[in-house]
């Protein structure tokens, strides 16, 4: 076919993650499944800014965190003791972070962290922070096995390509669905399948799931698609490294997004729009193109888009492209690497204050 023409459905897309989030009583943190905890984070949950809480963890020394007060975009709780560091995951536009607009709530923080430079330059121009109240932290992960044999060639098999999606539906999956079926419809049969990982029970909120169980109804009764609903990070990852194609039509302004870099270390082709941090996420590995809001025109951008992923995946150019994705990825979103950044920023913190304090002694 020449073209794949993408018939969509439309959703209520346009769910916010972050508006509702709401604050709740102290007395309702105790730990039930999705309520929010005093750091930002919420009880139970697998969202990417509890991935990124979790990894911090794990790499960087428990005695030096627990000497500040790190909290994850949404402030309940400021310290008077320890340094307070405010992690942000989120869009600029969030009501969460209207506190930010006045310069004086702003030095209540040692320092603002954003999570890619297109975050923080929004933040920039919107609440005129300056740059020595902020530090740009990338998000990390730990890299993917990729299958290889003995010569350090990849094994997956590819003679039927495996398409993926996992994230939420409200990102854009009623796109992704449309742009399969109709290449699935014209002469593609035999030659995909479609894995879908998407649920807000990632998040603890499964009945944000119901405006979009008629998709996941359709998924599970097509035979080129899967529904596989919630998972944790692991059986992602494991999925991971036997597809072969990240179908991402976004219609999220993405502030980062782990999902994108956690398919390339995979050697996985990342087809998506040009939105948000997406861009520099993905570091123009990508295959990219120019996002537009009316949902019917992105559709069949994105299937022609797809339709050329999937006929060039395994001619060497795209091989090349996705060992060179793989190894930049490992590199510069490596825990490894990027556990480093945060302990001299800490430890640059406790200097400053160490400083400040012995001025204010000789004084």
């Amino acid at each position: 076919m020449a073209e794949a023409e993408a018939i969509v459905e439309e959703h209520p897309d346009e769910v916010s993650l972050k508006t509702e989030s709401k604050p709740v009583a102290s007395s309702l943190r105790g730990g039930e499944k999705g309520q929010m905890k005093d750091d930002g984070t919420y009880h139970q949950s697998f969202g990417g800014t509890e991935l990124m809480t979790m990894a911090l963890e794990k790499h960087v020394d428990k005695d030096l965190l627990e000497e500040f007060n790190i909290i994850k975009s949404r402030v309940r709780s400021i310290s008077t003791v320890k340094p307070n560091i405010l992690w942000l995951h989120d869009l600029v536009g969030d009501p969460e972070n209207d506190h930010l607009q006045d310069a004086e709530q702003r030095k209540r923080f040692d320092r603002l962290i954003f999570v890619s430079d297109w975050q923080f330059n929004q933040f920039q121009n919107a609440y005129r922070i300056h740059w020595n109240e902020a530090f740009v932290l990338k998000n990390a992960i730990d890299p993917i096995l990729v299958p290889s044999n003995a010569n350090q060639e990849w094994t997956k098999d590819s003679d039927v390509i495996r398409i993926i999606y996992h994230t939420t539906p409200h990102r854009g999956l009623n796109i992704a669905v449309a742009a399969v079926k109709a290449l699935w419809e014209n002469g593609y049969k035999d030659k995909i399948h479609f894995d879908v990982y998407s649920s807000f029970e990632a998040y603890g909120w499964p009945e944000r799931d119901e405006p979009y169980k008629a998709i996941f109804k359709e998924i599970e009764e097509h035979d080129g698609m899967t529904y596989h609903g919630f998972k944790p990070n692991d059986v992602i990852r494991e999925a991971l490294g036997k597809a072969h194609i990240f179908a991402y039509p976004s219609i999220w302004q993405e502030t980062s997004c782990i999902a994108a870099i956690e398919a390339l270390s995979a050697g996985v082709q990342v087809v998506c729009p040009n939105l948000g941090a997406l861009p520099e996420t993905t570091g123009n590995f990508a295959t990219m193109y120019h996002y537009n809001p009316d949902v019917k025109f992105h559709a069949n951008v994105f299937a022609n888009f797809l339709k050329g992923a999937v006929d060039n995946y395994n001619t060497d150019d795209m091989k090349n492209k996705l060992i060179f994705a793989k190894n930049w990825v490992d590199n510069f979103y490596s825990w490894d690497m990027r556990k480093n950044q945060w302990i001299g920023m800490l430890n640059g913190i406790k200097q400053l204050r160490a400083n400040q304090a012995a001025a204010v002694n000789d004084g």
